[in-house]
């Protein structure tokens, strides 16, 4: 009975063990992907709910989504093409760091040097970057209103982390008073 004991209690700690590990794993990969990822913009389009169960918040759609989902639909429409729910394109970034979408395309295709890939997702039709919501503390909405683009950070496969919203001249918003 004490080896079923100590089996079941050396098994419970490598268990923690393993999923610590695992967390914080994927902590770092974050983190690392938000100090070496590329700053990138993306214009916000206009959308402005509010939840009640979940206090204030942004929903967030993005004109350069706006666009991929109408090359998906004219792809479907030119050739047949089955719209996948996962997928690359390639934007190109202005001088202010901007993207621009510039054409369908996949993680692995050559890129000039102003170009990136993005990854995005389609969900219930609608074209997702790594998250469709920006929370923010309660009563303090008037703050991002002049939301006009969000900060990304893109790692070298594409994929886009929310950093931070932006006014018309990429100024930071949401800053507290000191």
């Amino acid at each position: 009975m004490k080896t079923t004991a100590k089996l079941n209690m050396l098994v419970v700690v490598a268990a923690t063990a393993l999923i610590l590990v695992l967390v914080n794993m994927a902590i770092w990969g974050k983190e690392r992907h938000l100090a070496e990822g590329q700053a990138v913009y993306l214009e916000l389009a206009p959308v402005d709910p509010r939840s009640l169960m979940q206090g204030d918040y942004m929903a967030l759609n993005f004109e350069v989504g706006n666009r991929i989902r109408d090359a998906l639909y004219s792809a479907r429409l030119e050739g047949g093409e089955r719209q996948t729910a996962n997928g690359h394109v390639v934007v190109r970034l202005d001088d202010r760091g901007i993207a621009h979408l510039q054409r369908l395309g996949s993680a692995e295709e050559a890129l000039g040097g102003d170009e990136m890939p993005l990854r995005y997702r389609l969900r219930n039709g609608q074209v997702r970057f790594a998250t469709d919501a920006f929370f923010f503390q309660e009563g303090h909405a008037e703050r991002y209103e002049p939301a006009r683009y969000g900060q990304f950070r893109v790692n070298e496969r594409g994929e886009p982390l929310l950093v931070s919203l932006h006014n018309d001249e990429l100024e930071l918003l949401g800053e507290m008073e000191r």
